[in-house]
Parts: C-alpha cells; sequence; structure tokens
C-alpha cells in the first residue's frame, strides 16, 4: 500500500512526507480547521499537520470515471471514497483503500496512507486501521 516512494504528490501541499506522513491542515483565528490548505486563503491560517488516524464517518463506491485531472490514465475501476474524521479537527474526504465495501462499518478506525495515482505521482487514502 505505502510503495509511492519517489513519486511525485499529485498537488503540493497536501501532505508532509514524514515519517509518518501527515495531512496539512489550516487553522483560522476562530480555531475552525481546513483541509485542504489553500493556496490563497482569504484570511490568515496557520498551517498545521493532521492526525494520521481517524474514524470512517460516511462512504461510498465511485463508480463511474472522474473527470480529469483526478483519474489516472490506466483503464477506470470503481473505488472506495469517503469521509474520515480526524478527532477533534476536521472530515476528510478520501479514497478508501485495503478493504471492500462490505467490510466498512461506521466509526471504523482508519490510518492514513500514501499510494501511487499512476506512475509519475502519489496521492493519499486511508485504510482500515492495522494494530499491532
Amino acid at each position: 500500500m505505502d510503495d509511492a516512494q519517489g513519486l511525485s504528490p499529485i498537488a503540493a501541499g497536501l501532505w508532509d512526507a514524514g515519517p509518518p506522513p501527515r495531512l496539512i491542515g489550516g487553522r483560522k483565528a476562530n480555531g475552525e480547521i481546513v483541509f485542504p490548505l489553500p493556496d490563497e486563503p482569504a484570511e490568515p491560517l496557520e498551517r498545521i499537520e493532521l492526525a494520521t488516524t481517524g474514524t470512517l464517518w460516511s462512504w461510498t463506491s465511485q463508480e463511474f470515471q472522474p473527470k480529469p485531472p483526478f483519474v489516472g490514465p490506466e483503464p477506470f475501476e470503481p473505488f472506495l471514497l469517503g469521509y474520515i474524521e480526524l478527532p477533534n479537527e476536521v472530515i476528510v474526504e478520501s479514497r478508501i483503500v485495503g478493504t471492500s465495501i462490505d467490510r466498512l462499518t461506521l466509526g471504523m478506525p482508519m490510518q492514513l496512507v500514501i499510494i501511487p495515482f499512476d506512475d509519475r505521482r502519489s496521492t493519499y487514502a486511508f485504510r482500515p486501521e492495522q494494530r499491532a
């Protein structure tokens, strides 16, 4: 799953490589956290590293090909997409990997991973948390 070494991020500023990799968000003056961190925010934001684990808030299966640039050049295959609630931070939209739709449950612990997007770029996703 984490075989994205050496691939460029799909967009600059989404995550820090770590270890462990962490998504980058922004905190507004009122404490609200946003993700992704906007390139040109309308108000000052404090750059923060987000949690690497959260809980599954909602999910679906993406059965149709997204519009470019959000799909790679390979033939389209349906994928899981969901919202992951990062504790006391923000709810993040993400691909879900390493499982099947019938194994997902509300509140399931999820873990951030960096995965290949295509042969040149990487993206972030969440998978069910692997406990030691």
